[in-house]
């Protein structure tokens, strides 16, 4: 790892010819790399972990305070990556009235009537918050590309669906991000890297887990037959929409561990290349905050 940063151990940079097979979803060769058992690497996670909250909790009151930007995180994978487990245990590092999350299922019969952005712009945080996406617009180029039965349903003009579609589709991604940036929300974007293997053994954790089975769906079985398409849908969205205003980042999610660790560092380093500060009183400002100090003051006295 060197003196690389998360954010830059994990990028996607710009016009790369980003392949899957070049990240590993277990972490196994970094860990070997550094010379680390797995009981020794999951300690560090987890100890790396805990700062890595607490820093966000800082960053994220500087983020409120400033009121210039916001943040929108962006969450993308396959059934049981662990999202939700992300945002439960980031969530567990801010205020949670400076941050809000959106899962986003299904379109409705009103959101199919608008353009496929549209449900998505209704969510996005103002200014001083971190909004959280639990699966997003990027659905319209992953889930729609590997079921394009799935375009009947939106009313479209007539018009081919062939690889000019989606490089339309990709255009106009790049070009909405491109916009929200301009605007002051920065983007930053997860894609949580699991490998089959794994999705099997969490499928069966949560057949015998009488707690878990509610989570379990015959669909989510069904859609391992996809998982080829679906890799290769990634890699072309990632490809195609890791931008220098709204990257992507590859996470291992083999180990739930690596990928919050990973998570919260890269966003607490999002919010700090910002540079905000607290918003400085004027010199009224100044008088009136000696003058409650004075009036407090008086009044323990006066008890």
């Amino acid at each position: 790892m060197g003196n690389r940063t998360m954010a830059e151990l994990f990028r996607v940079k710009p016009n790369s010819k980003f392949r899957l097979k070049g990240h590993d979803p277990a972490w196994e060769r970094i860990q070997e790399a550094r010379g680390l058992r797995k009981e020794d690497a999951r300690d560090k996670a987890q100890s790396f972990l805990k700062r890595s909250l607490e820093e966000l909790a800082d960053a994220q009151e500087v983020l409120w305070a400033s009121d210039t930007y916001s943040i929108l995180m962006v969450l993308q994978a396959m059934d049981a990556a662990g999202k939700d487990g992300i945002i439960e245990h980031v969530m567990s590092g801010m205020n949670p009235q400076g941050c809000q999350v959106y899962s986003f299922k299904r379109p409705s019969d009103e959101e199919l009537d608008h353009t496929f952005l549209w449900r998505c712009m209704k969510a996005l945080p103002e200014r001083g918050r971190i909004g959280i996406f639990n699966r997003s617009y990027y659905e319209e180029v992953l889930v729609v590309r590997v079921h394009p039965e799935f375009l009947d349903r939106q009313k479209l003009p007539q018009g081919k669906r062939g690889k000019s579609f989606w490089k339309d589709r990709f255009e106009d991604i790049n070009t909405f991000e491109k916009h929200l940036a301009r605007s002051g929300t920065v983007i930053v974007k997860f894609f949580l890297n699991i490998s089959k293997e794994e999705q099997r053994e969490r499928f069966l954790a949560r057949l015998e887990d009488p707690r878990k089975q509610w989570k379990f769906s015959m669909a989510d079985l069904e859609e391992r037959n996809y998982w080829n398409d679906y890799m290769e849908a990634f890699e072309d969205a990632i490809r195609e929409t890791s931008t220098e205003w709204a990257p992507w980042y590859v996470i291992p999610a083999d180990h739930k561990w690596v990928a919050r660790a990973a998570v919260a560092s890269i966003l607490t380093e999002t919010i700090r290349s910002l540079n905000l500060n607290f918003p400085e009183v004027d010199a009224q400002q100044r008088k009136e905050l000696v003058q409650a100090k004075k009036q407090l003051e008086k009044e323990k006295l006066q008890g």
